[in-house]
């Protein structure tokens, strides 16, 4: 027997088949490091080491990516209270992060992309969505049209 997977859109259980043979990729969400993890991120981060382990155990080379948002609302506010840099905010929170998760033995992602190394290809997106009608500007914000994406909700 393998291992099913709960399909939220056709709401039943359904048997997992990896896109590559012998090959799955993880992404999972990582933290926004303006302050510690709790144990709400804990969770998500724990599912995704015992699922990660599991499939290794099956034989599955596992790639597990997790971002760190190392810029943001938050990051910002948090920067003015503290008076740290950004840069100083990220690295220590970011630290604190891989601490944390030692400390309950989840195995650290293969990849960790911080949002801070990608700001060009951000930029480039949303000047994309912007251009093809996906996403619009109000007041020096983008806003992503949820009317242009016919599928939009449907988990």
């Amino acid at each position: 027997m393998g291992l099913k997977i709960f399909n939220t859109m056709g709401m039943r259980k359904e048997e997992f088949t990896p896109l590559r043979k012998g090959e799955v990729r993880i992404y999972v969400c990582g933290p926004t490091v303006y302050d510690f993890i709790h144990v709400g991120n804990a969770r998500a981060f724990v599912i995704a080491d015992v699922v990660r382990r599991y499939l290794e155990y099956k034989g599955y080379k596992v790639t597990l990516v997790s971002n760190i948002t190392d810029i943001d609302d938050k990051m910002i506010k948090r920067s003015q209270e503290t008076g740290l840099s950004l840069q100083q905010l990220g690295e220590i929170y970011s630290n604190a992060y891989f601490e944390d998760i030692a400390a309950l033995n989840i195995k650290k992602p293969d990849i960790c992309p911080r949002a801070t190394q990608h700001i060009p290809e951000i930029i480039e997106a949303i000047e994309k969505l912007i251009q093809k009608g996906y996403a619009y500007q109000v007041d020096g914000d983008v806003y992503f049209n949820v009317m242009k994406f016919e599928d939009y909700g449907k988990l």
